[in-house]
């Protein structure tokens, strides 16, 4: 499965840091969800999928329509 957080961020051209202010959590955290060294819980998957305005199923991976 692939996470897609980090290739909207970049596509956004917007820095880790900047996620992690506008969703109010750590950069460390935003890092460690990039690579996949820590699983983000369901209510974090949905801030990520509301602010990119993507589906989960694209987050996640497993669809590639947006």
């Amino acid at each position: 499965m692939e996470f897609r957080l980090k290739k909207l961020r970049k596509e956004r051209r917007i820095s880790q840091l900047k996620l992690a202010l506008d969703l109010n959590m750590n950069q460390n955290t935003v890092s460690r969800y990039e690579n996949m060294e820590r699983e983000a819980d369901y209510e974090t998957l949905v801030k990520f999928a509301d602010y990119f305005n993507v589906s989960l199923d694209y987050l996640l991976g497993r669809t590639d329509k947006k």
